[in-house]
């Protein structure tokens, strides 16, 4: 592999390495509030919180001018958005009927899709190598799952659908970030976290849904109403986490190669399990430690592909 794609690589690496560890943070918070607010609420929080900081950080980027803004790939940068929005609604709702490393496990099968995507969406095939370590992958998940017996929990999918659309979401970025600055990116996917989640939120006040005793459906239909400050310091944590981490996730998609560096998002999985076992005494089953060792390992071969091809 020539220097320079191993330096991209290993800087995409420490990327997302960091973007992992700062967005756990942000799972535990919002699981804490779960069982009391609005999903809604504390996307339009967060990305409130996270505007002010993304203009600086573009402002920072372009020595004082944002002239970056107006950039020639802004509707790509909103689909981009659009497929996050899904990615992280569907995520955090699973997180009030799941332990949190349970879900965390699942949505982990994101590199694992990017795998199977990144060769249609970016032209980077992988070898039978990798596509083994899709197959594991899916035993893993399965494992955590089981689906068909009485410890399957419906939820769960919810996981899965946030790891298809992240995965989209990132590859748009790879796929357009060498021409657009990060910082523009992020700052363009925010807005549609405001709007989209604003809208949502509308559209089911205007259609007069309520709760119904679902923990993954009430945290979607839930009202607003005003939270305690303590409630409101939290969501807005997640503002701060939201800018740093996603600036950390889309540089190490934009510089390094997907089917590389696509693995280390599961240094996430170590996170949720000591965050969900220090802030909820939360402590993984058998199952879902041997699915996610699974999972895990299939990140590791696909990993030691990706470097070979």
């Amino acid at each position: 592999m020539p220097t320079s794609t191993a330096r991209q690589n290993l800087i995409g690496i420490v990327c997302l390495c960091a973007g992992s560890l700062v967005f756990s943070l942000q799972d535990s918070v919002i699981k804490s509030i779960s069982g009391t607010e609005a999903v809604t609420l504390a996307i339009v929080f967060r990305a409130i919180v996270s505007m002010p900081i993304l203009l600086a950080m573009v402002a920072w980027e372009g020595k004082g001018s944002l002239k970056a803004l107006y950039d020639r790939q802004i509707p790509l940068m909103l689909l981009r958005g659009l497929f996050l929005l899904i990615s992280y609604t569907s995520y955090f709702m699973a997180f009030p009927a799941l332990p949190l490393a349970e879900a965390v496990a699942l949505y982990f099968m994101v590199p694992l899709v990017v795998i199977v995507i990144s060769g249609p969406m970016l032209g980077e095939y992988a070898g039978w190598k990798s596509w083994c370590a899709v197959l594991l992958g899916l035993v893993g998940v399965f494992i955590i799952l089981q689906p068909g017996t009485a410890l399957f929990k419906p939820a769960a999918l919810l996981s899965l659908v946030s790891a298809f659309a992240y995965s989209f979401g990132q590859l748009l970025a790879r796929k357009f970030g060498a021409r657009s600055p990060v910082t523009v990116m992020v700052f363009y996917q925010n807005w549609v976290y405001l709007l989209g989640a604003s809208a949502i939120a509308g559209g089911v006040h205007m259609l007069g849904l309520k709760p119904f005793g679902n923990p993954s459906i009430d945290f979607l239909l839930r009202e607003w109403n005003w939270p305690t400050w303590h409630v409101a310091g939290l969501m807005a944590i997640c503002g701060v986490i939201a800018a740093l981490g996603s600036t950390f996730l889309a540089n190490a998609y934009r510089i390094g190669q997907a089917n590389v560096v696509a693995p280390f998002e599961y240094t996430g999985m170590f996170w949720a399990i000591v965050f969900g076992f220090a802030f909820f005494g939360e402590v993984p089953t058998s199952t879902t430690v041997l699915g996610m060792l699974l999972i895990s390992g299939a990140g590791v071969l696909a990993l030691l592909a990706g470097r070979k091809t």
